[in-house]
């Protein structure tokens, strides 16, 4: 073979290299399209639900040996003295003693015994819980109650006066609510007390100030405006009128009676508790039934590191009469099927307890394993998805991961899962990751949906 015959057999190899990675190339190129499709592509919109759900935070964590995920049989440094559980009206079902009202509907809910993430801090698991997403990155997500807000408000035609998300009675203080979303998908904190006799909704009730005194106030602005009273017929200034409308509405108005629960019987309002939670649970009722959207209720007291056992004999029973009564009020009033309600907090406590001082008998911060209780809006009630292990230590089959939780409470609210958010940079970013996100996926909770 002379050079010049090798030199073109050299050129065709080049090019026949060539030509394989231009084709490789358009192969991924194609595969990348293909994919970006499919991720785009609409798809059929999914059918709801639900329509409103009603998260009972547990704010500082709940032990699951002590609630939903009793371990009678780990002995006394696992259970303490709260060593019998109960049966439940559903065969094969027992939960912890101090729940005995919730114990008779067990049928109305379901238990999930395997949540995980693994995450022992307050604030980085709570992020995990109520947003689906792990902390840390260059975005803050927002969390369920903000998501649900964007395509469940305003937008989707939500029309009350009372905001679309509510928390009952203070904000969690742990994250940003709203995330990349912004302020305007913030939840409107209600403040005050619903367990006191009148309950003074911050912004919209005032101490010592009588609805006839904000009357009377209003009326005597009006005959001072003489400005705005010959302008009235002004686009700008009727604008600014009738967000005054609005607001003293919910002052003054039909809106803002939903606050007043004054009008309830005192029958009912007994059997939720006249405590703090009770009255928040009556109040969450309410306003399901007025259309909104997602209510928290901020249920705090949770993080009991000291004397647990004697918080959990105070905190149990008012939990389990403002619970209960809140399932049974929906199920009555046929709001259950429409109305998720979702129990939980950031993770659960230690199952072994620490008997040494200054702890004496405390259980501490504990994210491998824990509890998490949904009814209502599409979840079917009397199951239990999912394990922990004998002494309630580790997930013993079928883990589920914040994002499974959340994404099929999407899905029941017809939320797509995978919908793109709004991100003020436009940064492609969905309502719930993916295993090509780096996360561990249980999956949707098909078993009780």
């Amino acid at each position: 073979m002379n050079g010049k015959n090798h030199s073109n057999v050299r050129l065709s190899r080049r090019e026949i290299l060539k030509g394989s990675l231009h084709a490789a190339a358009g192969l991924a190129m194609a595969g990348r399209f293909a994919e970006a499709a499919a991720i785009t592509a609409p798809k059929a919109p999914l059918k709801a639900k639900a329509k409103s759900v009603i998260q009972i935070w547990m704010w500082g964590g709940p032990s699951h040996i002590d609630t939903f995920d009793p371990k009678p049989e780990a002995g006394n440094d696992y259970t303490g003295p709260l060593n019998n559980p109960i049966t439940t009206n559903v065969d094969g079902i027992r939960i912890g003693e101090l729940l005995p009202k919730l114990a008779k509907m067990a049928d109305k809910y379901s238990i999930i015994r395997s949540m995980t993430h693994g995450n022992n801090g307050h604030e980085t698991a709570s992020y995990m819980t109520q947003t689906g997403r792990k902390p840390g990155g260059r975005d803050v997500f927002p969390c369920a109650g903000a998501v649900v807000s964007l395509f469940k408000g305003r937008k989707a035609g939500y029309k009350g006066l009372i905001p679309p998300y509510i928390v009952l009675t203070r904000p969690q203080g742990r994250f940003s609510e709203a995330g990349f979303l912004g302020s305007k998908y913030k939840p409107f904190a209600t403040g005050g007390d619903p367990g006191k006799r009148e309950f003074l909704v911050e912004g919209i009730a005032a101490p010592g100030i009588t609805r006839a005194r904000q009357k009377a106030r209003r009326e005597l602005l009006h005959k001072l405006d003489r400005l705005g009273g010959a302008m009235k017929d002004n686009p700008q200034i009727r604008k600014l009128n009738k967000s005054e409308d609005e607001a003293y509405d919910l002052i003054l108005g039909d809106a803002g009676k939903v606050f007043d629960l004054s009008t309830e019987k005192e029958e009912v309002r007994e059997a939720y508790g006249m405590n703090t939670f009770g009255q928040s649970c009556l109040m969450a009722r309410r306003l399901v039934e007025k259309g909104v959207p997602y209510i928290t209720i901020n249920y705090n007291g949770w993080d009991t590191h000291k004397g647990h056992f004697q918080t959990m004999r105070r905190k149990l029973p008012n939990l389990d009469s403002g619970m209960s009564t809140l399932l049974t009020d929906l199920s009555r009033r046929g709001l259950l099927d429409s109305t998720i309600v979702w129990w939980g907090g950031e993770f659960g406590r230690t199952p072994k307890i620490d008997w040494a001082p200054p702890w004496n008998g405390g259980r501490s911060h504990f994210g491998h394993v824990f509890s998490t209780v949904v009814a209502g809006g599409g979840f079917k009630g009397g199951r239990v998805v999912g394990s922990s292990d004998a002494k309630g230590e580790r997930v013993k089959d079928r883990p589920v991961y914040p994002w499974d939780m959340i994404g099929s409470m999407y899905e029941l609210l017809g939320i797509d899962p995978q919908v793109k958010l709004p991100h003020p940079q436009g940064r492609i970013l969905r309502a719930t990751p993916t295993e090509a996100d780096g996360y561990k996926i249980g999956g949707r909770l098909t078993e009780i949906m």
